[in-house]
């Protein structure tokens, strides 16, 4: 099972992410990305989008 998840150090929270997939990530009140599934599901297009377009490269997708 994939598993998706985000360096809360490299993130800066600019939100791009939550932009492009609503049902995979949020901003925090700490103006970090976080996680809402970490199984991306049929949602793994979009996951492999938001991590292509993440400035700092903050997003990850285990196998």
């Amino acid at each position: 099972m994939p598993r998706l998840w985000i360096d809360e150090d490299e993130c800066i929270g600019c939100g791009v992410c939550a932009d492009l997939c609503p049902d995979l990530f949020e901003i925090s009140s700490e103006e970090k990305a976080v996680v809402l599934k970490e199984d991306p599901g049929e949602d793994v297009s979009c996951a492999e989008e938001a991590i292509e377009s993440c400035p700092t490269e903050a997003i990850h997708l285990e196998e």
